[in-house]
């Protein structure tokens, strides 16, 4: 594993403008597991709140996967919008989870949704939302769409271990939607940056299931389709790359944190988010949680989040949002928006 200099945290900065958002929705199961519900597996309810700050995630029944919960999502950020799906000319799922390798989940999503455009994943991991929007937006940005739904949903619970006492806990599944048409030249990034640094592969993945191990018998005994993550490195990333990056993008929007509304970061760890406030001294009451009611939910949090601030009517014309999302990879994006 190289080391993180900043080096390895530096993407150029830049702005993608003329861009809105005109419909947001989210969904998650209903199925609520406490910190408590947990404990037959070996964990350690008081353990996983202290470190983490998670009280109780959502687990998807059976019979869902991600295309589900992102088709719900969906459906309901239509619904908010009041427009039709036949004017939804592009579909970008950011989700690390699919239903299958292969097609496209986006592509089950457009089947269960009866919308007749294109659609195709985006796999960031818990940057996939992010991906997801910046890729979207870069559609109509140019012109190439003129009504983009961009989502980010993630099945976690289909692929952590419940061996694993340290991980499993950490995830929940849920999902969120955005709609995006042409805005103002002042709506959308005033300033973004997006990067990746693989040398840091090995510190969260999912081994099994691709060409390098395709999957067998022996390698399920070895519980090698699950998520493997190195928490402790993982953590020091994450704090340094929203701090470095939050920095950069907000002295290329020329603003301060001061100037910014909401904070609108992945929900990983509230010992992440409480590191970066203090190194930032980012007022707390702008950084929404929903970290402890879901877990990390991977590409579905930024979006579960800026729904939640939406129907709170925490979010008007002119709000400034900081957003990043960051994971493995590892990818990340942050970015300075102007609704």
């Amino acid at each position: 594993m190289t080391d993180f200099s900043e080096q390895n945290l530096h993407a150029p900065v830049r702005r993608l403008t003329g861009v809105r958002v005109v419909g947001v929705g989210s969904y998650v199961p209903e199925k609520i597991v406490r910190n408590e519900d947990l404990v037959h597996f070996g964990c350690d309810p008081e353990w996983i709140l202290r470190r983490t700050g998670i009280h109780e995630r959502r687990h998807a029944p059976p019979e869902m996967a991600t295309s589900d919960l992102a088709a719900i999502a969906a459906e309901r950020c239509i619904a908010r919008a009041g427009l039709a799906k036949d004017d939804i000319d592009l579909i970008v799922l950011g989700t690390f989870t699919p239903d299958m390798t292969m097609p496209a989940t986006a592509c089950l999503v457009q089947h269960k949704m009866g919308i007749c455009a294109p659609a195709m994943d985006v796999q960031a991991a818990c940057a996939g939302f992010f991906y997801a929007l910046a890729t979207a937006m870069q559609f109509v940005a140019t012109g190439c769409s003129k009504l983009a739904l961009a989502i980010g949903a993630d099945c976690n619970s289909r692929v952590i271990d419940p061996q694993d006492v340290k991980t499993y806990p950490l995830f929940g599944d849920g999902a969120g939607a955005v709609l995006l048409a042409a805005g103002q030249p002042t709506q959308g990034f005033a300033a973004y940056a997006m990067g990746a640094d693989g040398s840091g592969f090995d510190l969260l993945n999912c081994p099994m299931g691709g060409s390098r191990l395709p999957a067998s018998a022996e390698r399920v005994e070895q519980r090698l389709q699950y998520l493997k993550m190195y928490g402790k490195p993982v953590f020091k990333w994450a704090v340094r790359l929203l701090a470095y990056s939050i920095r950069e993008v907000l002295s290329a929007a020329k603003m301060t944190i001061g100037d910014v509304d909401l904070f609108l970061l992945h929900q990983a760890n509230a010992r992440i988010l409480d590191a970066v406030a203090e190194e930032l001294k980012i007022d707390p009451a702008k950084m929404p949680i929903n970290l402890d009611r879901y877990g990390n939910t991977s590409s579905g949090s930024i979006p579960l989040a800026l729904d939640e601030c939406l129907q709170q009517d925490r979010i008007h014309p002119g709000s400034n949002l900081l957003i990043s999302g960051f994971g493995g990879g590892l990818a990340w994006g942050t970015g300075l928006f102007r609704w």
